[in-house]
């Protein structure tokens, strides 16, 4: 076998195989990183051969792949609970949140139901008579809403969260009681008398009417029922919790009502309450001491005179509580009325759900459009709904752009880059390359880029998943493997379908039709091909080529292929070149990055249209590397960069952290109209500060008020009135042991209760006495002489340690009111213990004590948490009191929505630049690795951190701020940025010739293509544009649109002048440059032409083009590279004898033919 030519002599577009390139780089004309690459190069090779003669099969497995991965999404769960979304895996906030699933359950203590009225016209007050008539009757309707299910009728007594209902003896008076004890309903009506109209109790006592809340005075029921049983002990209760005459006691908004009570302060006078006077200070439930509710959960965008007396508002608000599902699962459970339809908790959930469904709807309907106010309603489940609806994936969605999940989008974008480079080299496969090995050629000359571009996607995505947020986690996690799926269907599947695609060009059938032979191939009309003509070639080193520029057309008349060539042959001068002298000699291929001499493209006899020969590699080639790569141009492109990453920088420092969850829910709903409206007047959040196990609650009560001190000091913290105790476990049971301290004293002074007795005393005093005699011992438990000498709390406040967990027994079941009030959530929770006075048998005497506490709470309210600053500074402040308290002994953290969505900002910067600097680290040992060249990595590097910045910068002149959703996108930006970089700085990497001309070789072979994946990526994110989360829109479709077009500026611009200018050397040197003598061919073989050339010509050169006519038979392979009648010289094996099969300047095997 004929040995190759020398490279300095070898056709231009020629492509010898990878594994050509040995023998140079023994010889030292080629470096290490070089061959290796080559090596990987002819793997590639052997892969794309071994595809192309088994497509059929790959395809099928390929297909077969993709439909059992398919039936995964038969199992797929949409996750819609913000908790299991937000919540950062493993960290505190997790293990807190675990600790208080642990203990109390998976459910909360209530459920709350708002509604939020606010006027029409902006800045209207509504602290007037109409807008409270106007609130009671879109309350009223909420509070009638009745729904059926199962058989029964649920109506808002049914399902509604009662506080402290009280355990009573007398069973009639037990039923009655649970029959009439209020719903907790937070609302500016409890100020007035109709504020009873929103509680739907009601019962029967014979000779009177229906005992409601808008008739009842609860001392006259007591006096009226006395003579029929015993009820001191009630009576006792509902002093101690000041519930007085209740709501016929309050004035009423409408004097004028027929049913409002002789007993209203406004009853005779008919005058209509001074509403801002009544709401002055808060209302109260029926009960003045436990039920107390403050303005700020009342009324919004308050105004007030200089003496701070309330002036005006402009929100009203009203908060019903639901019980959980698990609390109305165990109040029903065993209940006559639910025994035939198998209870469960599941059904009690679905209960709960129906009811706020129609309760949002009817409260929303309530107000005609007409009114001067509007209410806003809102419920957890209608949220959920939403989210869930648009979470659904339908046609209809995908084709309008209302898709929740982005990663499909996202796929489409990123996945048809590769694509788009695969089919460009394939249309442009250099002439002579043998049908068998179209393929292997194909994935040799992109397999590189393909594979390094996909590693560092998927190292881009899995280390985005280094944020800790369950939602993120997991979008990075999927987006890292759609990009190693997309990576193994281009690589296989792709590559299938373009040899299937060329088998039936082969055989000349129809492209859709593929069934049905071409009619255009039936004849073909040989034509001699002409001698050339005689001309002088003139000295200098000259360079023969021959040109193969074929024009193939069908004739419709006659059904003929026909081939024409232009019959002559002339000597083409160097042209002109505006880019130096270099950019046009002979240069190297950047594709099989072995370096081969491409000549000057010249221009054809026959020229076509220029509008009908432009194509992106064109533009690149004549127009935009042209002018990109001149001097002044490069100044300008350095100067324009330059500024924007000063601004970007700039704009850094405006980014805020954030995430409304007005952006989260669609625009133009009502709920997005709610939680605006809520946001702007009612920025208020329970939290709850827990106190764990693992400590003495009895000798720790100093730690734990210092504790409580601490975190009521915090500014964020709403205070409660000066006149109201603060509403904690500790204060209240600390207060109800001093209240009967001082009871028992009282009776001990005036001898109704002694040391053997305590019938004749009040049932306060009764209780202190049982309390007084306790030990703590379980050998002698009782102690009577302790009576007097000790004291049920000391003169510092604290209970005696011997008594706390058995005053707690006690606490918890004679005051219930109080318990509920504190929303302690004991657990274990203390056992049951009824006082009974008239006892003689000692038993009532033994009190169980409680077992010591793994869990307890103090309830707190935050105000004024606007931005995402305030929350932080919130947060910063609660751990820190927590820690403090945590060097005392105690243990504790804060819990609430707060701690569950704003913790993450705590350290969502660290954890950013984490990411960030980690997956820079990473993308250059891959591409440091994988193209063995550091300075090329460092420069890639250079332009991927640039992006990132300029991104980050950006949102803060457009206003988004950052949350972990943005994070992701922007370390994720820096494996998308290798779409645009690597291809550039490949091509850039392998071609000969000075800076200037690589930077131009490698835009001409990747302008195309990168250019293509970025318009492909565009078309599929512009379907997020119709997205109705405007969290979608801002998020996702404005961050990666910029993100897109940063990465092709970046690419196609920036990236050519840095190499155009800091630029490794080349990896391929021209041997005629490095040796004056040039070696000539070995002899031709019959019919050759000689390549070989003179060693003594002058250094000066010009070339001579033969054209010739030839006739090809059959015609030429539809799809074949055929350069079109432009300046793009040729060279082709098919005029010599070797044409017939593979090369034979190739150490490859033929490739069989294909199954």
């Amino acid at each position: 076998m004929a040995r190759p030519p020398p490279l300095g002599e070898l056709p231009p577009d020629y492509t010898p195989p990878a594994q050509s390139a040995a023998p140079q780089i023994l010889t030292g004309s080629l470096k290490s990183p070089l061959w290796l690459r080559a090596y990987f190069q002819g793997l590639l090779f052997t892969l794309g051969c071994g595809i192309q003669r088994h497509c059929g099969k790959v395809l099928f497995l390929g297909l077969l792949a993709l439909g059992a991965l398919a039936l995964g999404l038969r199992v797929a769960i949409i996750e819609t609970d913000l908790e299991q979304l937000w919540v950062e895996v493993g960290s505190r906030v997790s293990q807190e949140l675990h600790y208080t699933k642990e203990k109390l359950g998976e459910e909360a203590a209530y459920t709350s139901q708002m509604l939020i009225q606010t006027p029409r016209q902006e800045g209207e007050n509504v602290l007037t008579p109409e807008a409270l008539g106007l609130h009671l009757q879109a309350a009223l309707a909420a509070s009638k809403v009745q729904v059926s299910l199962y058989g029964k009728s649920w109506d808002l007594n049914k399902i509604c969260y009662k506080s402290g209902v009280p355990l009573i003896e007398n069973g009639m008076i037990e039923r009655m009681i649970e029959k009439l004890f209020p719903c907790v309903i937070l609302t500016p009506l409890d100020c007035f008398w109709e504020g009873a109209k929103l509680q739907g109790g009601s019962a029967y006592l014979p000779g009177r009417p229906d005992i409601q809340w808008t008739n009842l005075d609860p001392k006259q029921l007591l006096e009226e029922l006395g003579p029929f049983a015993s009820l001191e002990g009630f009576r006792e209760l509902l002093d101690k919790a000041q519930v007085g005459q209740a709501y016929v006691g309050r004035p009423c908004l409408n004097p004028d009502d027929l049913h409002c009570p002789p007993s209203a302060p406004n009853h005779h006078s008919r005058q209509a309450p001074n509403v801002a006077q009544e709401l002055s200070g808060g209302c109260h439930g029926f009960s003045h001491k436990f039920m107390h509710w403050q303005e700020e959960l009342l009324l919004g965008g308050m105004a007030r005179d200089p003496q701070g007396q309330l002036l005006r508002a402009e929100a009203l608000q009203s908060t019903f509580l639901l019980m959980s599902p698990r609390q109305l699962y165990e109040h029903f459970r065993g209940d006559y009325q639910t025994h035939d339809i198998s209870w469960s908790e599941e059904q009690a959930g679905t209960v709960l759900q129906a009811w706020q469904r129609r309760f949002v709807q009817l409260a929303q309907e309530a107000l005609p459009q007409n009114t001067s106010q509007q209410v806003h309603a809102f419920s957890s489940t209608t949220l959920d709904d939403i989210l869930h609806a648009f979470s659904e994936v339908s046609a209809a969605r995908v084709v309008g752009g209302y898709l929740l999940m982005v990663l499909p989008f996202l796929a489409l974008g990123i996945g048809v880059d590769d694509i788009f480079l695969l089919a460009h080299a394939f249309t442009e496969a250099p002439p002579g390359t043998p049908l068998q090995e179209r393929m292997g050629e194909c994935l040799q000359r992109t397999g590189t880029s393909v594979t390094l571009t996909s590693i560092n996607n998927m190292v881009a995505f899995f280390m985005a998943a280094l944020v800790p947020i369950p939602a993120l986690r997991a979008f990075s996690l999927q987006a890292a493997i759609v990009v190693g799926c997309n990576f193994a269907a281009v690589m296989l599947v792709f590559p299938a379908m373009l040899s299937l695609d060329l088998h039936r060009r082969h055989c000349q059938r129809l492209d859709v039709l593929c069934c049905f032979s071409s009619p255009c191939s039936a004849r073909v009309i040989q034509i001699l091909p002409q001698e050339l003509a005689d001309r002088a070639v003139p000295m200098g080193i000259a360079h023969l080529t021959a040109t193969v520029q074929a024009f193939a057309h069908c004739e419709a008349s006659s059904q003929h292929v026909v081939t024409i060539l232009p019959p002559q042959a002339h000597l083409v001068p160097p042209p002109s070149d505006p880019l130096g002298s270099e950019l046009f000699s002979p240069g190297g291929s950047t594709r099989d990055l072995l370096g081969q001499e491409e000549v000057t493209r010249q221009k054809a006899a026959c020229k076509s249209l220029s509008c009908a020969r432009w194509n992106l590699a064109h533009f690149a080639r004549h127009q935009f590397a042209p002018l990109l790569l001149q001097s002044h141009a490069k100044v300008v492109v350095l100067v324009l960069f330059g500024s924007l990453l000063g601004l970007s920088l700039y704009g850094a420092t405006l980014v805020q952290d954030g995430l409304a969850l007005t952006d989260v829910v669609p625009q133009g709903t009502k709920e997005h109209d709610f939680l605006s409206v809520q946001l702007r007047y009612f920025s208020l959040y329970e939290v709850a500060l827990v106190t764990q196990g693992g400590f003495d609650y009895a000798h720790s009560q100093r730690a734990l008020f210092d504790l409580h001190q601490r975190f009521s000091s915090l500014k964020a913290v709403l205070p409660p009135p000066a006149t109201q105790a603060p509403r904690t476990w500790l204060h209240y049971y600390r207060n109800w042991l001093q209240g009967i301290q001082a009871a028992f004293d009282q009776d001990w002074a005036s001898g109704r209760i002694t040391r053997h007795s305590y019938r004749n005393g009040s049932e306060d005093g009764a209780l202190a006495y049982k309390l007084l005699i306790q030990t703590g011992d379980a050998q002698e438990p009782l102690d009577f002489s302790q009576l007097t000498t000790r004291k049920l709390v000391d003169k510092e406040g604290l209970i005696p340690p011997e008594l706390f967990y058995v005053g707690l027994t006690v606490w918890v079941s004679s005051d219930p009111l109080g318990l509920a009030a504190s929303q302690a959530n004991f657990y274990p929770p203390p056992p049951e213990w009824l006082h009974d006075k008239y006892d003689t048998t000692g038993e009532n005497l033994r009190i169980p004590a409680a077992q010591p506490l793994e869990f307890a709470q103090f309830p707190f309210l935050l105000r004024g948490l606007q931005k995402t600053a305030d929350f932080v500074e919130a947060i910063e402040g609660a751990r820190a009191a927590c820690a403090e308290a945590g060097r005392a002994g105690v243990r504790a953290y804060p819990s609430g929505s707060p701690f569950l969505f704003w913790e993450q900002y705590l350290g969502l910067r660290r954890c950013f630049l984490l990411a960030v600097c980690i997956l820079l680290v990473c993308t250059f040992l891959v591409c440091a690795l994988l193209l063995l060249n550091p300075w090329t990595a460092g420069l890639i590097v250079l332009v991927l951190a640039m992006m990132t910045v300029e991104l980050f910068g950006i949102m803060g002149f457009l206003g988004i701020k950052l949350s972990a959703i943005p994070v992701v996108i922007l370390v994720a930006s820096v494996g998308i940025g290798v779409e645009f970089t690597v291809h550039v700085a490949l091509g850039f990497l392998t071609t000969p010739g000075s800076r200037n001309l690589r930077a131009a070789r490698a835009l001409e072979h990747t302008f195309a293509p990168v250019t293509d994946g970025a318009v492909s990526t565009l078309l599929g994110l512009l379907m997020l544009a119709g997205s109705n989360f405007d969290f979608i829109v801002r998020y996702f479709f404005m961050v990666l649109t910029l993100l897109t077009l940063l990465g092709l500026l970046h690419g196609l611009v920036l990236l050519p002048v840095l190499l155009s200018i800091l630029g490794p050397p080349p990896e391929v040197i021209q041997m005629y440059k490095e040796s004056p003598e040039v070696l000539s061919t070995p002899a031709p073989l019959a019919g050759e032409l000689r390549w070989g050339v003179s060693p003594t010509l002058p250094q000066s050169f010009a070339r001579v083009t033969t054209s010739m006519t030839v006739a090809l038979h059959p015609p030429p392979l539809p799809g074949a590279y055929n350069h079109p009648a432009s300046d793009e010289p040729t060279w082709s094996l098919a005029a010599t004898p070797a044409a017939s099969g593979c090369s034979n300047l190739t150490s490859r095997g033929p490739c069989p033919t294909t199954e």
